[in-house]
């Protein structure tokens, strides 16, 4: 539709991969799950307990002491320790949990910095998620990595590049940052778009932190004040680094932010992500050959995301629902609630939408979703929506049921895939399946776990 086009005949570039099955997405202890454990099974080819990174079901969810005898290996540092290169790319903070799996263990997904450990773990010097990045002992290291998350890296005293209200979150006064430089006196560290721009794909490992929390929404990048570069333009670069090491590499890819506009209840935003996620995944395709890179495209859990009402065919997704008329040609007014109130193509089955909810979310939740608007309950009923833009970009959604935040849902998710190995991607699967069958095209022979 951005193009023109009606829009229901479009695929997205991950859409033309020949090889499609099904993921259960459950965790081993809820019907919904959360990312943590969706992730440790993508990439560790366990089902684990939610909130948990890098550990089997055995770990007791918040103690620490569990985690060294639950530990499981992960999918980059079997690549690592096999000599392949690694990166690891995300939208969200490095230490979030989808790019945390790849590389910590943690009993919880919230120990980002060493302030976010209880008390005990402090004391045992139980490493925090950032800090098991930097001290990340499997081959050679991560090659690239981006993303967001420099409080995580940076001591309280130290006052973020870009955002002078803003310092970094670490109580133990380490700088993380200039210890990966100390590790790595090889690479580069960037953290605006300018020294994006400079990097060389041939030079030594890349971390790039763009903003102190999450990098920006698609949809606004381009107002950031220093500049950071899109989900496509790390995907090339990455592609680029990793593709002149002779032994193969594994590359992870997050649009993290599509998550985040759904929990704002924001279709607009998580739409928009979802684009430039089938643009970083374009770039992949062009930049690799089919007959020797496998390539998977898959989400860690669904939302309570939904589309219905019988628009009529090319009608504005973010729009009103128009229907067509009895002779089946498109109407002229929206269809009507049993209340006579016009409703929209797209919704939410709970979240901040929900009618009488705040719809002023504050600047910085767009950016920084963990600081969530107030909501504010009605039971007055839905709001006549007759003359509202419900196509604005800081539109919320209605949603049936009102919470702070939308959740996630229980249902299966699609993989698609293409390449070799690709094969093995057909029917329903646990989702814990991924990591074996990308092991398999790896030619790793490891007995399963």
């Amino acid at each position: 539709q951005q193009r023109g086009a009606p829009g229901e005949e479009n695929l997205l570039s991950f859409e033309t991969l020949p090889h499609v099955a099904l993921a259960k997405t459950y965790n081993t202890n809820q019907q919904v799950p959360d990312s943590a454990g969706t992730m440790t099974a993508l990439v560790s080819g366990v089902k684990t307990k939610a909130q948990v990174l890098g550990v089997d079901d055995r770990v007791v969810v918040g103690d620490h002491r569990s985690v060294a005898s639950s530990s499981v290996p992960t999918l980059l540092e079997e690549a690592e320790d096999r000599g392949l290169a690694t990166g690891v790319i995300t939208t969200t903070t490095l230490t979030h949990a989808t790019p945390a799996a790849c590389y910590a263990h943690s009993a919880d997904r919230a120990w980002e910095n060493d302030r976010r450990l209880p008390e005990a773990a402090r004391h045992d010097d139980f490493p925090d998620i950032a800090r098991q990045f930097v001290e990340f002992d499997h081959g050679d290291g991560i090659d690239v990595a981006m993303g967001g998350g420099r409080v995580h890296f940076l001591p309280g005293d130290r006052i973020d590049p870009e955002w002078s209200d803003y310092r970094g979150e670490r109580g133990d006064g380490r700088d993380l940052v200039a210890e990966w430089q100390a590790r790595h006196p090889d690479g580069a560290y960037v953290w605006n778009r300018a020294q994006f721009d400079a990097l060389d794909p041939a030079a030594g490992p890349v971390l790039g932190l763009f903003e102190p929390w999450h990098m920006r929404f698609e949809a606004e990048r381009a107002g950031d004040p220093a500049g950071e570069p899109s989900l496509a333009e790390m995907t090339a670069f990455a592609l680029d680094a990793l593709s002149t090491r002779p032994d193969g590499f594994v590359l992870v890819v997050e649009a993290g932010r599509i998550d985040h506009g759904h929990h704002l209840g924001n279709a607009y935003r998580a739409l928009t992500d979802t684009i430039e996620l089938s643009n970083a995944v374009r770039v992949a395709l062009e930049r690799t050959d089919a007959s020797e890179t496998l390539i998977v495209v898959t989400a860690d859990h669904g939302h309570v995301f939904t589309m219905g009402g019988y628009p009529t065919r090319g009608n504005d997704i973010l729009g009103l629902v128009m229907p067509n008329d009895s002779s089946g040609q498109p109407a002229q007014r929206a269809a009507l609630d049993a209340s006579g109130h016009p409703f929209t193509t797209l919704g939410y089955g709970n979240g901040p939408g929900y009618p009488g909810a705040s719809d002023t979310q504050p600047e910085g939740a767009k950016r920084f979703p963990h600081q969530p608007g107030s909501f504010a309950g009605s039971t007055a009923g839905r709001p006549d929506l007759s003359g509202v833009d419900t196509s604005d970009p800081s539109y919320l959604q209605e949603a049936a049921v009102p919470l702070a935040l939308e959740t996630h849902s229980g249902e299966d998710v699609p993989i698609y895939a293409g390449g070799p190995g690709a094969e093995q991607f057909r029917g329903v699967r646990e989702q814990s399946f991924v990591r074996h069958a990308i092991a398999a095209a790896l030619g790793w022979q490891d007995p399963p776990r």
